[in-house]
């Protein structure tokens, strides 16, 4: 009897380590994922078409930077604006790449901002074994700021914007000491951990209930801090919005089931800098600025207008 009820527990574990593995390098890896939406093509009568073909015919800069750890090559564009001591930073989302924010990068320029656009680790043009989901990486933005005031002067003026995991990003970002020309900060559509988007993950796409929950977050934690450096819980928007006083914009959809939307409200009350909010009617993940683009202009323009001089 003892020895059936080891081969069990044996059983149990060596299942556990399995299906953690194969979590590990759906959430972890950079690769093609199924459950991810297409990017748009370019074509006419598409969201946010003319944006977005701006972008795609606008000359761009070429940059590069070694990563703040790992002793990776980051890639990034540059888009100059003429006269212009303002510069914004964008982050894109998850297995996304700088051009997929090209239609944010055309709204900030149109706003006069130079426009810097980085690969994070491991995705489009940078180097990189795993995903990082904005932890790691926020060391990254800042080394990308140091980049931007030795390229602009001292005295240039710069916001960071994400979305998804870009959002994540921005916000794990607010947290560290940072540039004093980092004056604002907008996020679109982040989440409040990344030990709560993957546990929200296995629930909704997996439909995991409690019970194996419980053993594989845990161990995929532990998979992630001796691969990547840090537990999931760690990895937190609201530890570090704690310690953020500068101005934030929050954005979220309305209907946003992938980062749900309750995670903003969690994000937005732990934010001690002056902050904003907008929930953006009818709107899916990361889909405000489609589906009400003068409605998102309109709100980061005026919140811009508001805290950047």
């Amino acid at each position: 009897m003892v020895r059936w009820g080891s081969c069990l527990v044996g059983a149990v574990v060596i299942a556990i380590i399995v299906a953690d593995l194969y979590f590990f390098h759906v959430a972890f890896v950079p690769a093609k994922k199924d459950f991810l939406e297409r990017p748009l093509p370019l074509k006419p009568g598409t969201a946010l078409y003319h944006q977005r073909l701006w972008y795609h015919d606008t000359p761009k800069q070429h940059w590069t930077m070694e990563s703040a750890s790992g002793h990776y090559r980051l890639d990034a564009s540059y888009i100059p604006a003429a006269h212009s001591n303002k510069a914004v930073l964008i982050c894109h989302g998850y297995m996304q790449n700088k051009n997929d924010m090209g239609a944010y990068a055309a709204m900030f320029h149109q706003l006069g901002y130079n426009v810097l656009l980085p690969d994070a680790r491991g995705m489009g043009d940078s180097q990189g074994k795993y995903v990082g989901f904005g932890w790691p990486e926020r060391y990254d933005e800042r080394k990308w700021m140091k980049r931007l005031v030795h390229h602009l002067g001292p005295h240039v003026k710069i916001v960071m914007f994400g979305v998804s995991m870009g959002g994540a990003t921005t916000m794990m970002t607010s947290g560290i000491q940072l540039p004093k020309q980092c004056v604002a900060m907008i996020e679109d559509c982040g989440y409040t951990s990344v030990k709560a988007e993957i546990t929200h993950e296995a629930k909704d796409m997996y439909h995991m209930p409690v019970v194996p929950r419980w053993p594989l977050i845990p161990v995929l934690s532990l998979m992630a801090k001796l691969r990547i450096g840090y537990f999931m819980g760690e990895a937190s928007s609201i530890r570090m919005l704690y310690h953020n006083h500068r101005p934030m914009l929050f954005i979220h959809g309305a209907r946003d089931t992938f980062v749900p939307t309750w995670m903003v409200y969690q994000n937005y009350r732990a934010d001690r800098g002056p902050k904003e909010l907008w929930i953006c009617p009818n709107a899916n993940h990361a889909h405000s600025y489609r589906t009400h683009p003068k409605e998102y202009e309109y709100h980061v323009r005026q919140f811009l207008n508001r805290y950047v001089h």
